[in-house]
């Protein structure tokens, strides 16, 4: 006796169909979304002017210059690094 298998769809496909069907049934889910699309907006666009400002295009007038800067900061060595390379004493 063999049963006949009813083909489902894909595990990718029953997620997606979840989550759609689970957002359509909403509504204080919507306005909480809602919400939430604000205060990420607010948090990356506009407290980005206040207080992260382009440095690099208010302190160097090229691109070379910047690029050169940037190389600079990056290859430094870290100041007050205290840690001995292996064999060395302290």
């Amino acid at each position: 006796m063999t049963t006949p298998q009813t083909s489902r769809p894909g595990l990718a496909i029953r997620i997606f169909q979840f989550y759609r069907d689970g957002f359509r049934r909403m509504t204080v889910g919507r306005t909480l979304w809602k919400i939430i699309g604000i205060k990420v907006f607010i948090l990356f666009a506009v407290l980005k002017f206040f207080f992260f400002p382009d440095f690099l295009a208010t302190q160097f007038s090229t691109d070379g210059q910047r690029a050169d800067y940037v190389i600079d900061q990056l290859t430094q060595p870290a100041q007050g690094y205290t840690n001995p390379v292996k064999g060395e004493k302290q």
